[in-house]
């Protein structure tokens, strides 16, 4: 890619700050809130989308279109033919039909996008993309690392930037570093090839509203430095020309109330289990019923259809669930949305939250339980946000492995917690208080009135090139 780049008359940037509402800024923000009212700049609550999680929302605010339409019906869901549940992938191609990008490009063949951590990131039309990454090499490491594209980007900005403080994107130290690499790599990429339109993803705030909830006196800190990273980002974008937008994904909620479906799925005797080396292994393509747990929505998956109405009356006799939905109700037939989706889609009550745990006896539990491992666990899992208290050791254990593997050897790094009850907050459900919706803050107050919802972003990105200054 040329770095004799011209500079575009109208360039915007979409700033992700992820758990950011109206309560957030009530809370706190000093810097943030000053420049809103400086500005004039207007502050939108919106819908969250269904389900209210990363990969969903994001998709419907680069598509312009719905969950039915785009196919992403949560983080991960189960894959039918390979009998196999598939979380957090990057491959672009997952996501139906085009992308703000794509259209504006049509519109204007020398537009530019990067797109800077933002979900389904590999292999997508952005003309500049960077997103986390790990190699796996074939003795069984796992070694921190970024994707770019262009591919040469990767060395260059690790060149610039230092590694990417991969441990602080996600797990019991995911912090503040990652977000501000991710800030620094937005005006890394900046001042290179200024694009017209930069999307950029800051988990800050994420991670200590769903370890402490509404907790104002644990949660302040992480509320101050984010407010600093994104505004000293705002400034440096608008000295470049570039006029930033903030927007969320969704709020978080306050919760109390872990629900463990598969377990109550293993009372029944539907769940398959196998023996694996003395731990309990659940085999999916056999089990009769089970739930892809993701924040406040859970998809439950039935081998037949013999089950299905034992299995909805017990689930609406189940306490913390507030919705049983079939996919019927929810997605076209002919859609990928109603191929991917359980055939039973359940909502927590606003105080509850659903685990993926289907074990009985922690002392069964499989090795990747108390490890980070996105991938390997069905469903999502909070709990890795935090070391288990009642592990001693824990400091020692995690510097051997760190040396390990700065040693080039394989280990594992088995210091999470088994105990739900941890977690404070989460999200996922369509229908909140408006102080915990999503947001959208931005001067073109105009431009706001007509976002009701996550998928009117796409409008709001595409009115902004079109009308004029």
């Amino acid at each position: 890619m040329n770095n004799q780049v011209s500079v575009p008359s109208k360039r915007l940037a979409l700033i992700n700050v992820v758990g950011l509402s109206q309560s957030i800024l009530d809370r706190g923000m000093p810097r943030l809130n000053t420049w809103i009212k400086s500005n004039a700049a207007q502050v939108k609550s919106f819908a969250p989308e269904f389900p209210a999680v990363t990969c969903s929302a994001q998709s419907s605010m680069l598509t312009g279109q719905s969950v039915n339409e785009h196919g992403i019906v949560a983080n991960g869901w189960y894959d039918r033919e390979s009998a196999e549940v598939k979380f957090w992938k990057q491959s672009n191609h997952l996501v139906k039909g085009d992308k703000i990008w794509d259209k504006l490009k049509a519109e204007n063949p020398d537009f530019t996008c990067a797109k800077l951590f933002w979900w389904y990131n590999m292999y997508s039309t952005a003309d500049i993309t960077i997103t986390p990454r790990p190699l796996y090499p074939a003795d069984g490491r796992k070694v921190f690392d970024i994707h770019t594209h262009p591919m040469t980007l990767r060395e260059e900005i690790k060149s610039d930037l230092g590694e990417f403080p991969f441990m602080s994107f996600w797990g019991p130290r995911a912090g503040i570093p990652s977000s501000q690499w991710i800030a620094d790599s937005a005006c890394w990429v900046e001042d290179r090839y200024k694009p017209d339109l930069s999307l950029i993803y800051l988990p800050h705030l994420d991670y200590d509203l769903q370890r402490f909830g509404s907790d104002h006196t644990k949660t302040i800190r992480c509320i101050s430095e984010i407010d600093d990273v994104l505004m000293n980002l705002i400034e440096r974008l608008e000295k470049q020309g570039v006029e930033p937008v903030i927007v969320s994904e969704y709020g978080i909620s306050e919760v109390k109330k872990p629900i463990h479906l598969n377990r109550i799925f293993r009372k029944q005797g539907w769940l398959q289990l196998k023996n694996e080396l003395g731990l309990e292994a659940l085999d999916l393509g056999m089990s009769e019923v089970f739930a892809v747990a993701d924040h406040q929505v859970a998809h439950v998956y039935l081998k037949t259809k013999n089950l299905e109405a034992e299995v909805l009356t017990l689930l609406r006799n189940t306490k913390g669930i507030a919705r049983v939905q079939l996919r019927d109700e929810l997605y076209s037939p002919d859609s990928v949305a109603y191929k991917r989706a359980g055939d039973i889609i359940v909502s927590a009550e606003p105080d509850a939250w659903f685990t993926y745990y289907y074990w009985l006896d922690d002392k069964l539990a499989p090795d990747y339980a108390r490890c980070i491992d996105i991938h390997r666990k069905i469903g999502y899992d909070p709990t890795e946000l935090f070391v288990d208290p009642n592990l001693k050791g824990a400091k020692l254990k995690i510097i051997k492995f760190l040396l390990k593997k700065k040693l080039g050897f394989r280990a594992l790094l088995d210091v999470i917690g088994l105990d739900a009850s941890m977690i404070r907050g989460s999200h996922g459900l369509s229908s909140v208080t408006e102080p915990e919706q999503p947001i959208i803050i931005s001067k073109q107050a105009e431009l706001l009135l007509d976002i009701e919802q996550a998928k009117d972003v796409f409008g709001f990105i595409e009115a902004y090139f079109k009308n004029e200054k």
